[in-house]
């Protein structure tokens, strides 16, 4: 007796469970749910930096080398895992990097030592660095392009809600428990894992990619610097991104600390501010993404990076009681537009068989740019003020604008249809 077809796996099986018309709905929720402790445990360290300034003795310095390390192995696991995602799935190896920074962070709890924290720091970045690529990509091959935008939009939003979900939990934990306890929580996300690996399918795009005859010339990193069109965006996008992460890992590192003692407020009074900026961010996200559906990707982009240009330096010359809670509002809006559009904008501009060595690599070379900030503007404190370290930043952020703005077409590839 004969058969025509193999029988299912129990792999297969599991994965069938979801129908086909809601599966970038479970793709969705699990993305925004990776993106969420991403940003949950990117957020935690700001939020503890004090507390572990003050436990181990750190200088702005040798706590700016802190987040330094940590985007350091940020850039290593960007660069890797899309180059992974690209070779062995963007499923198993998205649910293989949540595994790594859960369990890494969980571990930061029970540290001893600056040392001891920066190396397991470093290693926990490099699934943080990781999850961040290769999400956005799966999400990006599973939504169409007339909402990709809004849909990734509202997708760059959970990095924003796992902000504001640390400065909640902080507020909670920290002035009772100490700042141990913040990361021993990071453990839950191992449950996600378990969940994407088991249920959610590889994209159609990525399959049919992955059938197709290869040779062992065919490496991604060489192919992409043997075509000359992939190379030029390749480099633009680094240095769009090198600019960006500048301003936006500054901002992010410093401007607690910067609330706390420039502006003279207590913790929980600054975790109350930072909290509204944070959520005025998630309402930037989602906004910005639907009207760069409308209005395109390359115009809110720069009009994002414009913006907080123009804003940093008013709220931190002119803030003042009666000002501080709208400025930071305004500012946590804006300040976060151009990641309502980075993910998409990205992904279009290289084809599917090395979108994720492509994204992965150029958005992780500007790494260089986040891990420079912290250090920078450390050592700007250290020797004047935060206020004028953060002021630097303003910079970055109209060059990061102005790069992609007169020098990146949007809309080459469709990642939905494999192109």
């Amino acid at each position: 007796m004969t058969h025509s077809a193999v029988a299912p796996s129990a792999s297969d099986r599991r994965r069938n469970l979801i129908s086909p018309d809601k599966v970038w709905i479970a793709v969705f929720i699990s993305s925004f749910l990776g993106l969420f402790v991403d940003g949950f445990d990117l957020q935690m360290l700001s939020l503890t930096l004090p507390a572990l300034k003050a436990e181990w003795g750190l200088s702005n310095t040798q706590a700016g080398l802190l987040a330094t390390w940590s985007l350091a192995g940020m850039a290593i696991g960007g660069m890797g895992g899309g180059w992974l995602a690209d070779r062995f799935g963007r499923v198993r190896m998205a649910a293989w990097m949540i595994v790594l920074f859960s369990v890494g962070s969980a571990v930061l709890g029970l540290t001893q030592s600056y040392e001891q924290f920066v190396v397991v720091r470093f290693i926990t970045g490099i699934g943080l660095g990781a999850e961040y690529t290769i999400c956005t990509m799966l999400m990006a091959e599973y939504v169409p392009t007339r909402i990709r935008t809004t849909v990734l939009g509202t997708l760059q939003a959970s990095y924003s809600v796992g902000y504001l979900a640390a400065a909640l939990l902080a507020g909670a934990i920290m002035p009772d428990h100490g700042w141990r306890w913040m990361y021993y929580v990071a453990i839950v996300p191992v449950v996600l894992a378990i969940f994407i690996r088991r249920y959610i399918p590889e994209p159609a795009s990525w399959q049919n990619r992955s059938k197709a005859p290869r040779t062992r010339n065919n490496n991604e990193w060489v192919l992409i610097w043997r075509d000359p069109k992939v190379r030029k965006y390749f480099l633009l996008w680094a240095l769009a991104s090198t600019l960006l992460q500048f301003g936006y890992f500054g901002v992010n590192t410093w401007l607690p600390s910067y609330v706390a003692s420039e502006m003279g407020v207590n913790f929980k009074t600054m975790i109350s501010y930072i909290i509204g900026t944070y959520t005025a961010a998630i309402f930037g996200k989602v906004v910005t993404g639907w009207l760069a559906d409308r209005y395109g990707r390359r115009s809110m982009f720069a009009i994002g990076g414009l913006a907080t240009a123009v804003m940093l330096p008013i709220m931190l010359m002119f803030h003042s009681p009666g000002t501080v809670v709208m400025l930071m509002l305004i500012f946590g809006f804006l300040y976060t537009m151009p990641y309502a559009v980075n993910a998409t904008y990205m992904n279009e501009s290289f084809p599917t068989h090395l979108r994720g060595t492509a994204t992965g690599g150029s958005y992780n070379v500007g790494r260089i740019g986040s891990m420079m900030a912290p250090l920078v503007i450390g050592a700007i404190a250290d020797r004047f003020t935060i206020g004028l370290g953060l002021s630097v930043v303003a910079v970055a952020y109209a060059l990061s604008a102005l790069v992609p703005f007169f020098f990146i077409r949007e809309k080459m590839y469709d990642p939905a249809k494999g192109d």
